[in-house]
């Protein structure tokens, strides 16, 4: 059998690079029962929960419009999943002991940072999907309530989340394993400034300003515009994706730089030990 040889920078060598990434990552979760569970259990507990509140809720006959908690949840767990899977996917190499053999491979950091980012992709499907499917099941709320502006909205929470995990991996190579609490903590951080059960306008005047910096927040405002039977906010929309724009390519700066000093000061032979 003759040997296929393509020229290391050329697009199909790239893409074997990426795509070998994920298949490395999708080996280990379908080996593992536990983490296939993970998967789905908090998002269905996390529904569950405040699918409950808002029956309880609508029973009391508080003025509450049910759609608006649901779909609060649902969008959340794009945010939230799309941050934690790219973090937790490099802190398993950190784990495992593999990062360095990561970094002394042909795989270019890109190429690293990119399967990392479709395997994260395809896990938050999977959940968002299940979601999906309970929350039409059981409370009668179908995403599809939330029109055209629904892809849209999930890429800007996704783009969102995939920054914020960029930090959390830049913080710990630039201060080690003890700071690997950031990767996975920082977009609870992010949480209340957001707006997602409830509008900016609650907020302290201070705090207002520092929300409407964030991208999640035009989300979260635009999709209760939407389920009050409003048009899609597309000039939010707009603002979300050029704050997404700055800010990825900030947090990749920051994860070059953070990568580069990890480098030249040897921690990533720490990684490795």
């Amino acid at each position: 059998m003759t040997a296929l040889t393509l020229p290391p920078l050329s697009l199909a060598a790239r893409r074997r690079r990426v795509l070998g990434v994920v298949r490395r990552d999708f080996a280990a979760l379908r080996r593992s029962s536990v983490r296939m569970f993970e998967i789905l259990f908090w998002p269905t507990v996390e529904l569950a929960l405040w699918g409950f509140l808002t029956v309880f809720l609508q029973t009391q006959r508080v003025p509450f419009v049910a759609s608006f908690l649901i779909g609060a949840v649902l969008l959340w767990q794009v945010l939230q999943k799309s941050s934690n899977e790219i973090s937790i996917a490099f802190l398993e190499d950190v784990w495992s002991r593999n990062l360095l053999n990561v970094q002394v491979s042909p795989l270019s950091s890109g190429e690293y940072l990119t399967g990392l980012m479709l395997f994260a992709l395809g896990k938050v499907v999977l959940a968002i999907t299940v979601m999906a499917g309970l929350a039409l099941l059981f409370y009668g709320f179908g995403v599809t309530s939330l029109g055209v502006g629904l892809v849209p909205f999930m890429g800007v929470l996704l783009m969102f989340g995939w920054s914020l995990g960029l930090v959390g991996i830049s913080a710990v190579l630039r201060f080690g394993e003890n700071a690997q609490v950031i990767a996975w903590s920082l977009v609870f951080v992010a949480q209340p400034l957001a707006g997602i059960f409830y509008p900016v306008s609650v907020l302290p005047a201070p705090l207002q300003t520092v929300a409407w910096l964030m991208p999640a927040s035009h989300v979260f405002e635009g999709m209760r515009t939407v389920l009050s039977g409003g048009p899609v906010p597309w000039e939010r929309l707009a603002w979300a994706s050029g704050l997404n724009v700055v800010y990825l390519a900030a947090t990749l700066g920051l994860f070059a730089w953070a990568l580069g000093y990890a480098r030249r000061h040897g921690r990533l032979s720490r990684f490795g030990e």
